[in-house]
């Protein structure tokens, strides 16, 4: 098995528990880790024994810039499941998104969730 991860991908989206989070929109930053469900791609140098990044980033993209939902951790676990469907080479996907602009009457940096999804 082999770790494959794409980090901090800014986005902007339209979640949150309030009407106007959804209207106005917030930067995100999101990680998504992947365990591959064997070792071939550590063993050939083929691109085709392997998860692309190039194929997986539109997806990721496209989940979370159209997605409007009230939870990050929805949007995460949707991501997730796109990831899954996208590959038959993943068994195990983690995604953590993160967004730094929330209605929190204090200092913080951000809010992040994260969620596993397995095959």
């Amino acid at each position: 098995m082999a770790k494959v991860s794409i980090r901090n991908m800014i986005f902007y989206g339209f979640q949150g528990i309030y009407e106007y989070e959804r209207e106005q929109g917030s930067k995100l930053s999101v990680d998504v880790e992947m365990i591959t469900k064997d070792d071939v791609a550590s063993n050939t140098d083929n691109p085709d024994d392997t998860v692309s990044y190039a194929v997986l980033y539109p997806i990721i993209k496209d989940a979370v810039e159209e997605s409007k939902c009230n939870l990050l951790a929805y949007m995460a676990g949707q991501v997730g499941d796109e990831i899954l469907r996208s590959t038959d080479r993943i068994s195990e996907v983690t995604v953590r998104i993160r967004k730094d602009a929330v209605p929190i009457p204090g200092p913080l940096d951000c809010v992040e969730v994260e969620v596993t999804r397995r095959a």
